[in-house]
């Protein structure tokens, strides 16, 4: 795949996030303190709306959209440092980060419960796990249309799965989940978990 889609990521994303997905961000961020690590940045969406870290680590594979994270980069209000790397193999120290934050990411994670590892791996005792995310639907209708878009929709959009059930892999990851926010009828969800290592 070119990398048209991370180009006009923003732009498809805009009426979403500034509306509901910039309250929904920032309420999430807030509990993101200290050293913070980034699963999945994309674009930077995040960075402006970090204000109680030291640091955030920032990973993002895909050379487009990290590249287009750097105007965000600098209108942050704290230190940011992006790497071009992949969840699953994470280049930190064990017990590197306070707070561990993915948004919109886990649809795309080739392999969720490997990537589950490694935060938990580079997390300390104790740091949260604070995800937004969009996840399958417990609804028949919709879970049968998310399936059936799923093939073509990983190809068009960078790898995302419309059907991940990130709430059920989070389950048998080695995470307490604390809380859970649902939005748009279940199709997002906000998820608070702790690292229980």
């Amino acid at each position: 795949m070119g990398d048209w889609f991370p180009r006009i990521y923003d732009m498809a994303m805009r009426p979403l996030e500034q509306t509901k997905f910039k309250k929904i961000r920032t309420t999430l961020l807030d509990e993101a303190v200290g050293r913070i690590l980034e699963v999945g940045s994309g674009t930077g969406v995040n960075f402006p709306y970090y204000r109680n870290a030291t640091h955030v680590d920032a990973i993002e594979p895909n050379p487009t959209m990290r590249q287009q994270s750097y105007k965000n980069v600098r209108n942050s209000h704290v230190p940011i440092q992006t790497y071009s790397v992949k969840a699953e193999k994470l280049p930190f120290a064990d017990n590197s980060f306070d707070s561990v934050v993915a948004t919109l990411v886990f649809c795309t994670i080739p392999d969720p419960l490997q990537a589950l590892e490694e935060i938990q791996r580079v997390g300390k005792p104790g740091a949260k796990l604070l995800l937004f995310e969009h996840v399958k639907v417990n609804q028949a209708f919709l879970e049968k249309t998310q399936d059936v878009l799923t093939p073509l929709w990983k190809q068009v959009c960078d790898g995302c799965h419309l059907n991940r059930d990130t709430l059920g892999i989070l389950n048998q990851s080695n995470f307490s989940i604390l809380n859970v926010d649902s939005h748009y009828k279940g199709i997002f969800l906000s998820i608070t978990c702790f690292n229980n290592k």
